[in-house]
């Protein structure tokens, strides 16, 4: 039995995800740049038993005033991931125990993860452990399915504003990377049109260094009008697994570049041989409009799940209560972790 804390370059994060079904969320390169966002440390916790692996990439971050650190998922959907069933219940108590005590170890109070909604269902072991949160539901689109009934899965609304978008001639441009400073600025001002938090603002050296580091992982559609850009959504491509990275239109009466990006993404990306589209949940995982918007694409659903550890009560309990001592140290359910 091993279990450690992995930088970017170690030789068994590679290994472990040439054993585990995984996503773009989970490669270094992509937790590295992610880090960089976050101000923290780039990381994974691996363990391994009997051939079996659990690996999940973290941000280990400094918790100001403090000597100690806590750690959270990168953005998006990181884990963890593993060869092991979510039945295999000795496992996942072994392992769920050695994470425990390497995070403490390191002095790492605590863990927020984001699991992945399309990589199966956690192991009832982590609510054991921690709090396991179901927090709503995410859309996919099939994109094994022909064309036609992808046309017949959209709801009426969004197949008349694409209709009506393409009728205007907005086009839709692939993989043009000279567009993304102009796209880049559209973002920035829909950004700054619904009071984003500061991380959401990704600067253009951010997505160039991203797509750098993945390549042909990485994609960027842009909907144009005339030579305008007015839209665009970057995306991953990984292992049949399309996902959603960023995406804005500039708003405007009678525009309906986003939904025309979301129809042009899923039909290229089908003909590339993806075999889903992953748009995510509302905001925060709630079934808000944003969900229902995405809901419109698709009758496929998906639980999203967040995963809360305190590996070190005492520490974390003295947190809270020095730094928000309304907050209940024992509820993890709500905002996590309490002390920040």
């Amino acid at each position: 039995m091993t279990a450690s804390l992995l930088e970017p370059a170690a030789r068994e994060w590679k290994e472990a995800l040439g054993h585990v079904a995984h996503d773009m969320y989970h490669v270094p390169d992509y937790v590295v740049l992610d880090a960089r966002l976050y101000g923290g440390t780039p990381a994974a916790f691996h363990f391994e038993q009997n051939g079996r692996r659990v690996l999940i990439p973290l941000i280990v971050r400094e918790i100001p005033g403090s000597e100690l650190r806590d750690a959270l998922s990168p953005y998006g959907y990181p884990g963890p991931v593993s060869d092991a069933v979510p039945g295999d219940l000795p496992f996942w108590r072994t392992a769920c125990a050695a994470l425990t005590r390497t995070l403490r170890e390191a002095g790492i109070v605590s863990l927020f993860v984001r699991l992945h909604p399309l990589l199966g269902p956690p192991s009832p072991v982590l609510g054991e452990v921690g709090a396991l949160v179901r927090h709503g539901e995410t859309v996919s689109m099939d994109l094994t399915v022909s064309a036609d009934e992808m046309w017949q899965q959209t709801r009426s609304d969004h197949r008349n504003h694409i209709n009506r978008a393409k009728r205007a001639g907005t086009r839709v441009v692939f993989d043009d990377w000279g567009r993304l400073a102009e796209w880049v600025e559209v973002y920035h001002d829909n950004m700054r049109r619904v009071g984003a938090a500061d991380y959401y603002f990704f600067t253009y050296e951010h997505l160039a260094a991203l797509h750098d580091a993945v390549g042909d992982h990485m994609h960027l559609a842009v909907a144009l009008e005339d030579d305008e850009v007015v839209g665009g959504n970057t995306f991953f491509e990984y292992d049949g697994i399309a996902t959603g990275y960023v995406s804005s239109t500039r708003r405007a009466r009678g525009r309906y570049a986003d939904e025309l990006l979301y129809d042009s993404v899923r039909r290229w990306c089908s003909e590339r041989g993806a075999r889903v589209f992953h748009l995510g949940g509302g905001k925060g995982g709630a079934n808000d409009s944003l969900f229902s918007y995405k809901a419109g694409f698709s009758p496929d659903r998906h639980a999203f799940h967040t995963w809360r550890v305190v590996t070190d009560q005492k520490a974390y309990t003295t947190l809270v209560l020095d730094r928000k001592p309304e907050a209940d140290p024992a509820d993890l359910t709500g905002t996590f972790p309490s002390y920040r």
